[in-house]
């Protein structure tokens, strides 16, 4: 016949653990995000910015070769586009960029 073991529950929760229920594993994590100016290279971003400046690279050029009308087609898109641009990669930076 087995022997009953009686115990309170403080006694039961005082007791030094003999040996712990889990062992820890060596764990290393390397992160660089935080820390480093490279990580603001973000394709997307640097994909959108490339096109603007595409798009103002060959505006100059046209201007250039006297094509003023088109320059000026061209100026009137780039007010909207723009600063609209900036905010959504302003946010899009914002929204995917881990603190």
């Amino acid at each position: 016949m087995r022997k009953t073991h009686d115990s309170t529950f403080r006694k039961f929760f005082n007791k030094p653990s003999l040996k712990p229920s889990t062992k820890p594993r060596p764990f290393k994590a390397y992160s660089f995000v935080p820390f480093s100016p490279l990580a603001m290279l973000d394709p997307t971003i640097l994909t959108i910015g490339g096109i603007i400046l595409g798009i103002a690279i060959i505006e100059r050029i046209l201007e250039r070769w006297g094509v003023i009308d088109l320059v000026d087609q061209f100026s009137k898109v780039m007010r909207f586009i723009l600063p609209v641009t900036f905010y959504g990669a302003l946010f899009y930076f914002f929204a995917t960029f881990m603190f």
